[in-house]
């Protein structure tokens, strides 16, 4: 047991172990944010398209939960 608690001690002080998981952090932020985006963009879509058919602002922040500025900047 002493030897794998070694070993894994070994290959996580390592720079290339380290980078690696540097840029596993990196790729699930970027893909967190992506998500972030997609759904602020649908969010936003809607909300132009409430507009349109002029539906009251109060009633687009509560079905997109977008704020009344932002509604407002559309």
């Amino acid at each position: 047991m002493s030897q794998a608690i070694n070993a894994y001690y070994t290959i996580t002080a390592s720079s290339e172990f380290r980078e690696k998981e540097r840029l596993r952090e990196k790729a699930r932020h970027d893909e967190a944010q992506a998500l972030y985006n997609a759904d602020r963009n649908a969010k936003i879509g809607i909300a132009r398209n409430l507009l349109e058919m002029n539906m009251p602002h109060d009633q687009i922040a509560k079905a997109t939960d977008l704020t009344l500025e932002e509604i407002d900047s559309l």
